[in-house]
C-alpha cells in the first residue's frame, strides 16, 4: 500500500505530465532556449529556427515563414537634413542618401 502512495505522489508531482518531472525539464527548456523539446525537434528536422513561445506573441511558428516587407523610401539630403519619400524624386540630379560607397552591396 504504501508503494502505490509513494507511486501516486510522484504522479502528482509530476504536473499533468505521466512522467515526473518532465514539466520541470520542458520549462528549463523555454526559459533557457525560447523553445520546447518539440520545438528543438521540429526545428532540426525543418532546418528553421521554431518556437512556441514566438506563436505565442502572435509571430509566426518558424522564424523563416515570417514575411519580409520591404519598403521602397527614398531618401535625398536637403538644407538641413534628410527628408524621405515613398517615390524617387522626379529630379534625376539628386543622389539618394541610402545608396552610396558604403553601403551599396548590403
Amino acid at each position: 500500500m504504501r508503494i502505490i502512495a509513494v507511486l501516486a505522489t510522484l504522479a502528482f508531482l509530476g504536473g499533468c505530465s505521466a512522467v515526473p518531472g518532465f514539466a520541470q525539464v520542458q520549462g528549463a527548456f523555454v526559459v533557457g532556449t525560447d523553445k520546447t523539446m518539440e520545438d528543438h525537434v521540429v526545428s532540426l528536422v525543418s532546418g528553421k529556427n521554431c518556437s512556441t513561445v514566438r506563436r505565442e506573441k502572435d509571430l509566426t511558428y518558424c522564424v523563416e515563414d515570417e514575411p519580409v516587407i520591404k519598403q521602397n523610401i527614398y531618401c535625398y539630403k536637403t538644407l538641413a537634413t534628410v527628408t524621405c519619400y515613398d517615390r524617387p524624386d522626379p529630379n534625376p540630379g539628386r543622389r539618394r542618401v541610402d545608396l552610396n560607397e558604403q553601403n551599396k552591396g548590403k
